[in-house]
């Protein structure tokens, strides 16, 4: 095959930021996607209706003129959010989703959920207006080995939420294991998960080939080669729980390659290439429309994007580095070569 044409597809899963970096990072998502869930961890996070249309109009002053790219908007959860900031914000017609960070597991974390329970009258409320849950599915704690946080998560306290509320819709956003694969797979239809890139194409080894390799490292952290080919068979079964979701989350250079580097990697420069090689990897081309364009909008209750996406067999080399406000970011694959490219 020598050209791909599929549905114009979305990102279910993103970070933007703020400020001057939205002038790289918005042109870059509208060009490879239609829509994108925008994720609230900002600093400070997104924690009010005010702030979300705030956020989302700092956001469409950056997309192209001409281009029809739409943020989908979420709300940072916190231990003190109630039902009327979620009724707010759904009334003021930006809301998509909200956003559950267990405190402290990732970046701008820190003000997340410290007791899932203290969240539940604002959940009651999601479930009674159709706003999806969003969940970065580890926990944080000192005691459980970062490689096992997320299947620990999924015993202790998704296991809950399901049972708690069985009719809200819930998303475990960037899985990493054959557990959280198996999860998937086992609940109901309200139920699904998404697959980043670079879940795709590494596992852990990639962190320490050839010395601790920073811009290979991300949250949830990569996983055994086992864990991989796990999601590589999830990503490519055709399965409609499965769907496409970059957690594409810039950083400058410098606070990547620091004594205490952040946890991120970028992928919208060529996130839909890198799927690409994946899915024609596993002789799985047939099915790349699905993952990509369809599934995530029939989880969501959405039409599907008019306008196609056209990848071609061309090789190409990703930049070494990208400008990113004032400072450099290091793209996923940088000075590596890709064999497909978008041209339309």
């Amino acid at each position: 095959m020598e050209q791909i044409e599929i549905i114009y597809p979305d990102d279910w899963h993103c970070h933007l930021r703020d400020g001057a970096y939205l002038a790289t990072t918005v042109p870059m998502v509208a060009k490879q996607f239609k829509r994108a869930i925008v994720m609230p961890n900002l600093n400070p996070p997104v924690t009010t209706a005010e702030l979300v249309r705030q956020y989302h109009q700092r956001i469409m002053e950056h997309v192209p003129t001409g281009n029809s790219f739409t943020p989908l908007m979420t709300l940072y959860l916190k231990d003190s959010t109630t039902p009327e900031i979620i009724k707010e914000a759904k009334q003021e017609g930006l809301l998509f989703g909200c956003k559950l960070y267990p405190a402290g597991v990732t970046t701008h974390s820190q003000a997340g959920v410290t007791q899932l329970e203290k969240l539940f009258p604002a959940l009651e409320t999601m479930a009674t207006l159709q706003v999806p849950l969003l969940i970065h599915g580890e926990v944080n704690d000192p005691e459980v080995d970062i490689f096992d946080r997320e299947r620990i998560f999924i015993e202790k306290h998704l296991t809950t939420l399901l049972k708690e509320f069985p009719t809200l819709k819930i998303v475990l956003e960037h899985i990493t294991t054959q557990d959280a694969v198996q999860f998937i797979k086992e609940s109901a239809n309200n139920v699904a998960a998404t697959i980043t890139p670079q879940h795709l194409w590494l596992n852990r080894n990639a962190l320490f080939s050839g010395g601790i390799q920073p811009h290979h490292y991300c949250l949830p952290v990569l996983k055994r080669k086992i864990h991989q080919q796990a999601l590589i068979q999830a990503a490519t079964s055709g399965n409609p729980k499965f769907f496409l979701g970059t957690d594409s989350a810039p950083h400058p250079q410098a606070q990547k390659e620091s004594a205490c580097g952040c946890a991120g990697i970028f992928s919208h420069h060529a996130a839909m290439e890198m799927y690409a090689h994946i899915f024609e990897q596993e002789n799985a081309l047939p099915l790349f429309e699905g993952f990509a364009s369809k599934f995530g909008p029939d989880f969501y209750g959405l039409p599907y994007n008019k306008e196609k996406l056209i990848l071609r067999k061309q090789n190409w080399d990703v930049p070494e580095k990208l400008v990113f406000g004032n400072d450099t970011l290091i793209p996923f694959l940088a000075a590596k070569t890709l064999n497909w490219q978008q041209i339309s």
